[in-house]
């Protein structure tokens, strides 16, 4: 399907839910962002990881010089481009000129915490197109009005989703979802859309009990029945469980259940979840990411495995 290309995602190594979508007269990227886990089992990002990372920064920025419109479902730091970014995020500074005289549709910053609300006025003030899109269309695009992200009254705030229709089918990027609330899936629903991605239940969180998980179970199911195609990654795959939780939802369903890796012809790289596999396999001296963070090394030693396990993906 070449209208719909996933970027940056869990499956592909790194955190983030970026794609690009085509319709016959624009090229609209979601979500530019990137981001890596600072610290899982007080392990910092592998190299590999953060080789890949560069990788997909790399693409993300290719894209954005070719969009016509860029979408901001939400403000956090893996779906949109940085003023403060750390040396694994993508910063704005790298990306200001494709910006500035192009449409972005983005969430509202009123409800925004006032960290949030820098973010988006970080980027409002070097945009000179920058729309609050929540309730808008404009064609092809349709913006909905923000829902959860995740649970009921989530501490994390709302996240905008969008709708693209493009050659018969209709496209819904539904961000940080998580499937956690079930009123959310009925909305979406509503809209009636041939394709969906979106954010499966972070099972890596400590506070991810059976029962909330169930209940994504059924929200999942209940959607990918009247969805040809529902591609999951996103927060799910931070760990090993997420797959196994897709592959077992995907073969309840009637309709198909992939990750982003699946619908791009890649093996799935779940590389925060394998940081401890990558550190046996691949040994890190003590210094490697304060010299890296200075500028002072390169992941050069680590790129060509990176590169190996993207391969299909990226060339």
């Amino acid at each position: 399907m070449r209208n719909l290309r996933i970027i940056a995602t869990e499956s592909l190594g790194v955190r983030s839910l970026c794609c690009t979508v085509k319709t016959n007269n624009r090229k609209v990227v979601i979500d530019p962002g990137i981001a890596l886990g600072y610290l899982r089992k007080g392990l910092l990002p592998h190299p590999i990881q953060i080789a890949a990372d560069e990788i997909l920064r790399d693409k993300i920025i290719r894209e954005l010089k070719e969009a016509t419109d860029i979408v901001i479902s939400h403000y956090h730091g893996d779906h949109i481009p940085l003023a403060e970014a750390n040396p694994y995020q993508l910063a704005l500074d790298s990306v200001l000129k494709y910006i500035k005289d192009i449409p972005i549709w983005a969430k509202g910053l009123e409800n925004e915490s006032h960290k949030m609300q820098e973010r988006g006025w970080n980027i409002r003030m070097n945009a000179d197109k920058f729309k609050i899109g929540e309730g808008q269309t404009d064609k092809e695009l349709h913006f909905e009005f923000p829902v959860f992200h995740g649970e009921k009254d989530s501490n994390l705030g709302r996240v905008m989703m969008t709708e693209i229709n493009f050659k018969n089918k209709k496209f819904i990027h539904a961000s940080d979802i998580q499937f956690l609330y079930e009123k959310t899936i009925d909305k979406t629903i509503k809209r009636e859309p041939d394709i969906v991605l979106a954010s499966g239940p972070p099972l890596y969180l400590s506070h991810i009990d059976d029962k909330m998980l169930n209940r994504a179970k059924e929200n999942i199911l209940k959607l990918s029945e009247v969805v040809s195609l529902l591609i999951i990654d996103h927060h799910l795959l931070r760990n090993e469980a997420g797959l196994q939780y897709l592959r077992e939802l995907d073969l309840s369903s009637s309709n198909k259940i992939m990750c982003a890796a699946d619908f791009m012809g890649i093996k799935p790289q779940l590389l925060e979840a394998r940081r401890e596999e990558l550190y046996n396999r691949f040994p890190v001296p003590k210094d490697w990411h304060d010299r890296y963070e200075e500028g002072k090394i390169t992941t050069q030693y680590y790129l060509a495995e990176a590169r190996k396990r993207l391969a299909n993906f990226i060339y």
